[in-house]
């Protein structure tokens, strides 16, 4: 009887067991398939304005859905892309976006690190301003940014593109963040050594922050990149600063009352393949220092 009691506990168990293994097994499957369908959610628009890039502009209005042409290959629509404005607007937006990274990793870099480790009066009202920002809504600040440009007298110029997104509250928070995850004895040790505050920043705490600072470069570039707003309200009436963003989103405007779809489409390719290649040539930094970001945080 004892044996008998055993043997059922015993498969009992192994059936428990069985069935845990298989509930654990379907939940990967149903998770693995729901991120597949997520991730070609996500990429399918891309993938759709590759395809419909290399037809002719009667193939695109007429089979839109098709991801292979019907009339055969064509670059009529990357060639019709370079015969107009669009490497002036190509050069405006490399511009604009490598100049406002640069600022933003000078500036966003030495405000994070002051927050993070120089004890000032004001600090912690700084930083809850600073998050404070961060919750307004950026369409909000349009309407005063226009107005601010116009009475300095820069719209219509690089400066009014430039001046406003030097710096930005994500990245101070970012570097802030990172800066308080090193450990506080490395710069005791330096400073033992007789190593200066700026020294100390630019030549023991900067090399430490490569990660973030390259997380914060592809951001900035990011968002400077397809920035559509900022260059709408400011060179608008500057064709000569046109970027990219503005200049496909007027070209309709220029074009009748058709869209060219052909136009549209390659520069959308063109304009997305430079942030595709940033980020996975570079996706091992901006993975770690959002590890080190959010353990911190």
């Amino acid at each position: 009887m004892t044996a008998t009691t055993a043997a059922g506990s015993a498969n009992t168990t192994t059936n428990l067991r069985t069935s845990s293994e298989v509930f654990k097994k379907v939940r990967i499957a149903l998770t693995y398939g729901f991120l597949l369908l997520f991730g070609l959610a996500m990429v399918m628009p891309f993938i759709y304005s590759v395809a419909n890039s290399f037809k002719t502009l009667p193939d695109i209005n007429a089979n839109p859905s098709l991801l292979y042409p019907t009339q055969g290959v064509s670059v009529e629509g990357y060639r019709k892309v370079f015969t107009q404005d669009f490497p002036r607007w190509l050069l405006n937006s490399i511009g604009m976006s490598v100049t406002l990274t640069i600022t933003h990793l000078v500036f966003d870099s030495l405000a994070g690190y002051a927050l993070a480790r120089i004890k000032f009066p004001g600090r912690g009202i700084a930083f809850t301003a600073l998050i404070g920002t961060m919750m307004v809504p950026g369409i909000v600040l349009l309407v005063p940014r226009f107005l601010v440009l116009k009475q300095l007298g820069l719209i219509g110029t690089y400066w009014g593109l430039i001046l406003p997104a030097m710096t930005g509250a994500f990245g101070v928070f970012l570097m802030k963040q990172f800066f308080e995850s090193i450990p506080p004895d490395i710069e005791e040790a330096a400073s033992i050594d007789g190593c200066g505050r700026f020294r100390m920043f630019f030549v023991v705490i900067l090399p430490l922050a490569i990660p973030a600072l390259t997380a914060l470069a592809i951001f900035s570039f990011q968002s400077s990149w397809n920035d559509l707003t900022g260059p709408l309200i400011t060179v608008v009436n500057n064709r000569e600063l046109w970027t990219l963003q503005l200049g496909l989103a007027l070209v309709r405007g220029e074009t009748g009352s058709a869209l060219p779809w052909d136009i549209l489409l390659s520069g959308a390719v063109i304009t997305t393949l430079p942030m595709a290649v940033i980020f996975f040539v570079f996706q091992r930094f901006f993975m770690e220092s959002a590890t080190y970001t959010a353990v911190k945080g």
